[in-house]
């Protein structure tokens, strides 16, 4: 029986060659924004392994939505040259399609790097800076307080993103992504936990909603028709009053509306109090239900490390894809493996055998060259 996993998927005009997509990973390497030699050996590696789709980290589209002062940006000229040099790199060497995945860390943002402890950092610290958030709340008890955004910044603030597609575009990225869980921006518009404005950003669902809904228009506006456009989301905030599954699927539907081509299914980080039952696929069911009752593709994402794990969510129909993120920094050619497993084959660089005329193309099962 032929492998779902590594059957083919069409997003508008953009066709997968399997179902594995290598998830964007914030990576702290960066300079003022700008991508480094960092980034050619971490994107390069991850475009041999045979993965159809390989996402950019969360990309920034203004300083103030940095996590920290070392993440990725796409605000300014020197931000698209240093990331257009990086993905050209993993065109030339690389099999793998490219998706950026543009971000703004809100309420989130002014912190230390993970290395240097990741405290968060008031404005003028340590070189931090004044964040902004739908609301006033801060992430936590002993986090800095983010200042209110104003319609006016909201407006702004959408520009910066469509001229980051914009960007994205002259780059030459496959798709983009909007992030829009893990308790960023987005999410802090779509949870009542973060989002207690009392104009037509915040209050009901169909209010929470209108900011991801009005950006993410703008956007799909910004891009080619036949590129295919997609959000992350966090189904659940693993908290009481929190952002649910069935909201979710409202707000699925409503993307769907408006030229959305898939939904990549996470969960929590709106609240570092959130008991997440962490196990492996445990973020399946959401992704499952977003595709049942939204009728929208989805990929899940979360603890998915084997082979035929990955086969069985494919092959189900709990989802339309699978992303790997620490299982693939920890096996950087899971696609390989998976396809030897699973009795079928990937793509591997041409130039990997290519120093040897001897080595044929069986003598790597389950690769096929590209």
């Amino acid at each position: 029986m032929a492998s779902a996993l590594f059957s083919p998927i069409t997003l508008r005009g953009l066709t997968l060659e399997n179902r594995i997509t290598v998830s964007p990973m914030c990576q702290y390497n960066s300079d003022n924004g700008c991508a480094t030699d960092w980034h050619l050996m971490h994107l390069g590696t991850l475009s041999l392994g045979g993965a159809a789709l390989v996402m950019t980290e969360m990309t920034d589209v203004t300083p103030a939505g940095r996590i920290t002062d070392r993440c990725a940006g796409m605000w300014s000229d020197a931000n698209e040259s240093a990331m257009k040099r990086v993905i050209d790199f993993c065109r030339q060497y690389g099999v793998a399609k490219h998706g950026l995945q543009l971000g703004h860390a809100g309420r989130k943002g002014s912190t230390q790097t993970p290395a240097k402890g990741g405290k968060p950092l008031k404005p003028g610290e340590d070189g931090g800076w004044q964040t902004e958030a739908p609301s006033a709340i801060p992430f936590a008890a002993d986090w800095p307080v983010p200042k209110e955004m104003s319609q006016a910044r909201i407006r702004e603030l959408i520009a910066e993103y469509v001229a980051a597609v914009g960007r994205a575009l002259r780059i030459g990225y496959d798709l983009v992504e909007v992030h829009g869980g893990h308790g960023y921006l987005v999410h802090q518009f779509l949870s009542p936990l973060s989002n207690q404005r009392k104009d037509e950003y915040g209050g009901s669902l169909e209010k929470r909603m209108r900011f991801p809904l009005e950006l993410f228009a703008a956007m799909r506006a910004a891009w080619p028709a036949e590129k295919p456009m997609g959000i992350r989301v966090s189904a659940t905030d693993w908290m009481e009053g929190g952002w649910t599954p069935e909201e979710t699927v409202v707000l699925a539907r409503e993307l769907k509306k408006i030229g959305c081509d898939y939904l990549d299914v996470s969960s929590g980080g709106l609240d570092p109090g959130a008991k997440i039952p962490l196990a492996p696929g445990y973020q399946v069911q959401f992704s499952e239900k977003v595709k049942k009752e939204a009728g929208i593709t989805t990929i899940s994402v979360g603890l998915i490390t084997e082979p035929k794990q990955a086969e069985e969510i494919v092959a189900s129909g709990k989802a339309d894809m699978v992303a790997l993120a620490r299982g693939a920094m920890w096996n950087p050619r899971f696609a390989w493996h998976a396809a030897e497993a699973l009795g079928a084959e990937t793509a591997y660089a041409a130039k990997m055998i290519g120093c040897h005329p001897k080595l044929r193309p069986q003598v790597f099962p389950g690769r096929k060259t590209a």
